[in-house]
């Protein structure tokens, strides 16, 4: 069983908890999710099944959407709603659009953020949330991310005391944190803050329309249909394609070099080598070897579920 499964995760399960139950769904070891996805946060996750493994690190750096609530007023140790208050300032001057859409602008592009002491980002072997749970605080790494879009999906013309949430459509990169950018945007605003509501609704080439829960999965399994399998070839699809001859095809499984004048390309980038409209390998340009590509990841074929 080789493909994509495009899960639709829902609240209280860890990434780790969709794992173990398609494996015993499945009756398969070789599954593994393309990022985690918080426990309190439901959405599209896709999981990797069979060969298909072999892309998951390629699935992770693709861009995700997510529709965010964020409550002005408070924050909290954990920046989400289900953390201990940390400090509190009730809206004295309604804020309205104009001032949010200032903020909006301003973190849109590239911004650094403060990875969140819950979470599972690893600081001298331990992960952050291990010391959060033992009063810890310690410094963290900044990091670069990608915002690509932030759009107010609610109407409201003023934020208030009584009114202190509005909803947003986020589309960002990967290692994004959006209780840290709820936090940002308080900051920017000049009040606490913090990220009230989430779920996820695209990640790399999938949506929330394309995706299965594990109880519809389960009853799909029962009655062997497997349409909720997508291609592996769907977990590359935004890499530059070359189509293959048969003779580069049966080459390219040994994990042979090539030219680019074998190839027919000159494209300086990571190469999916296709055979059939199959997907064969992972090649990239040869760091040493001028105009010559290397096999970064071999993929074998099979057609059997």
């Amino acid at each position: 069983m080789n493909g994509i499964i495009p899960l639709w995760k829902e609240r209280g399960m860890t990434s780790h908890d969709a794992v173990f139950k398609l494996r015993k769904i499945l009756h398969t070891k070789k599954v593994g999710h393309t990022g985690t996805l918080d426990p309190e946060v439901s959405g599209v996750l896709p999981i990797c099944v069979g060969r298909a493994t072999k892309l998951a690190e390629y699935m992770t750096d693709e861009g995700k959407e997510y529709i965010a609530e964020i409550s002005i007023g408070k924050s909290t140790t954990t920046e989400d709603g289900t953390g201990d208050t940390v400090s509190t300032k009730e809206i004295s001057h309604a804020i309205d659009k104009e001032q949010i859409t200032e903020v909006l602008v301003s973190l849109t592009g590239e911004i650094t953020q403060i990875p969140p002491m819950y979470s599972a980002v690893k600081v001298n072997g331990k992960k952050l949330y291990e010391y959060a749970r033992l009063g810890q605080t310690i410094d963290r790494p900044q990091r670069q991310v990608q915002i690509h879009a932030l759009e107010r999906l609610d109407d409201k013309a003023l934020l208030t005391a009584a009114e202190p949430t509005f909803r947003l459509r986020i589309a960002c990169g990967k290692g994004t944190y959006i209780r840290t950018l709820a936090v940002m945007i308080g900051e920017k605003l000049g009040y606490p803050a913090h990220m009230s509501k989430l779920e996820r609704t695209k990640s790399g080439f999938f949506q929330k329309k394309d995706c299965f829960t594990l109880q519809e999965i389960a009853e799909k399994v029962v009655a062997s249909d497997w349409s909720f399998l997508a291609p592996l070839e769907k977990g590359i699809a935004s890499f530059a394609q070359i189509d293959i001859e048969d003779a580069i095809y049966k080459q390219a499984l040994n994990g042979r070099v090539f030219t680019e004048e074998e190839l027919n390309t000159s494209v300086k980038e990571r190469l999916a080598l296709m055979h059939n409209e199959r997907l064969v390998a992972i090649y990239k340009p040869h760091p040493e070897k001028e105009k010559m590509y290397k096999p970064e990841k071999v993929i074998e074929l099979n057609d059997a579920k």
